[in-house]
């Protein structure tokens, strides 16, 4: 049982009583009576101020000691209920433990909450939600019907836009390259005479050209997709989409040897997709008149492996320097592609030396070369695995026109 005494100042009457009504239910000397408790409170008390004399005389008499007193503050109000049990919650959880909660959704925006019980500062959770839609399982089976029939429409459109289009005895011959030369031309020719210091704003320079490239690499991953399809159900690659990303290709390695890659030449790149006989750098891919449909499946990702592996090195995955700070296990760790690594070098050189030494720059091409091919053939455009060789110097053997055969003297 639990006794409030109220008065105005809480300085006389109310704790008089409080101690009499204490001293009334004693269970023995100084104990009171198991489960009752006694208080007092104040309309208008003021915290601090100390119990009134003649009420301090009598609580002292009563055994009391009216100096021990607690001053509390309240509202008057009721008292706040946990957050837990308030009535607003549509469902709810509480405990250790992962715990799980079920609603029926209706029209509306709903809020999940995770709070202590306490509703205390200081909370981390992994949170899980999901919906239950019973026409979602109806939903799924049509959109895959519906994709496998725009799948046979597609397919049987780029039949019906490949008929009869077989090559009749390859009236349409393919380019000829020279004898045991890759159908990929990667091809640069270094300019005499070189910048000193321009490398050091050709990035800047070059940035309207990557902002195109993003757009035309966007629309070169989505057309080799639609490629694919052709060549699994065809086994012919769209010319139109073929030329858009030889272009591709082309834009990009223009600007690679002139930024990046390279810096073989101070002409800035041209604004095209398609060939620019007076550029220094120049791509080309002989065009295939027909493709493997079964290679499609696997060389883009798993006969390529280990072309990925190499290029990894020459363009990004190469670790050239650690050295041991003297402090403890810290490093520093200076990474970059070997042909990063070569064309600092070059940089260096230039800037010192005012050239860009033949050797090296035969090299860098020799590894760019390796890089392009390997984006020609993951990108399904030639079945011809690439070579494992370096094909140095700024001409690339497919442009190298093969020796005549020599007259025949038997007649």
């Amino acid at each position: 049982m639990h006794i409030l005494f109220v008065c105005t100042g809480n300085i006389c009457r109310s704790p008089t009583a409080e101690r009499l009504a204490e001293t009334a239910w004693t269970a023995g000397p100084g104990d009171p009576a198991p489960g009752f408790r006694a208080s007092s409170a104040g309309t208008r008390a003021v915290i601090g101020h100390p119990v009134h004399p003649e009420a301090a005389r009598v609580l002292t008499d009563l055994g009391g000691d009216p100096t021990d007193v607690e001053y509390r503050r309240r509202d008057g109000r009721a008292p706040e209920r946990l957050p837990g049990d308030q009535s607003f919650w549509v469902a709810a959880g509480e405990g250790p433990g992962a715990q799980t909660i079920t609603w029926e959704v209706a029209a509306g925006s709903w809020s999940v909450v995770v709070m202590n019980a306490d509703g205390a500062q200081g909370v981390s959770v992994d949170l899980e939600a999901g919906a239950r839609i019973g026409l979602l399982l109806a939903i799924g089976i049509g959109l895959l019907i519906s994709g496998v029939v725009l799948a046979a429409l597609a397919a049987a459109l780029l039949v019906w836009a490949t008929r009869g289009k077989e090559p009749r005895e390859r009236a349409e011959e393919e380019p000829a390259t020279a004898a045991g030369a890759y159908p990929v031309a990667v091809s640069g020719h270094l300019d005499p005479q070189l910048s000193r210091g321009m490398w050091l704003i050709k990035w800047f320079l070059a940035i309207p050209h990557l902002v195109v490239l993003a757009f035309l690499w966007a629309a070169f991953m989505v057309l080799t997709v639609f490629a694919f399809f052709a060549i699994l159900f065809t086994g012919r690659y769209p010319k139109g989409i073929f030329d858009f990303n030889v272009g591709v290709l082309r834009w990009s390695w223009r600007v690679g040897y002139y930024a990046f890659n390279v810096l073989g030449t101070d002409r800035y790149p041209p604004f095209t997709l398609a060939d620019d006989a007076d550029y220094p750098a120049r791509l080309g891919i002989d065009y295939p008149q027909q493709l493997s449909r079964g290679l499609v499946l696997v060389k883009w990702w798993l006969l390529a492996i280990p072309h990925y592996i190499i290029i990894g090195i020459f363009t990004s995955g190469l670790v050239w320097w650690a050295a041991d700070l003297g402090e403890g296990d810290e490093f520093l760790r200076v990474g970059g592609g070997l042909i990063g690594i070569l064309v600092l070098i070059a940089m260096v050189m230039l800037l010192f030396g005012g050239r860009y030494p033949q050797g090296l720059y035969d090299l860098v091409m020799g590894l760019n070369r390796w890089v392009y091919r390997v984006i020609a053939y993951a990108a399904l455009m030639r079945d011809e695995y690439p070579p494992f060789r370096l094909d140095l110097g700024g001409e690339d053997p497919a442009e190298q026109t093969a020796p005549p055969e020599p007259p025949d003297s038997s007649g």
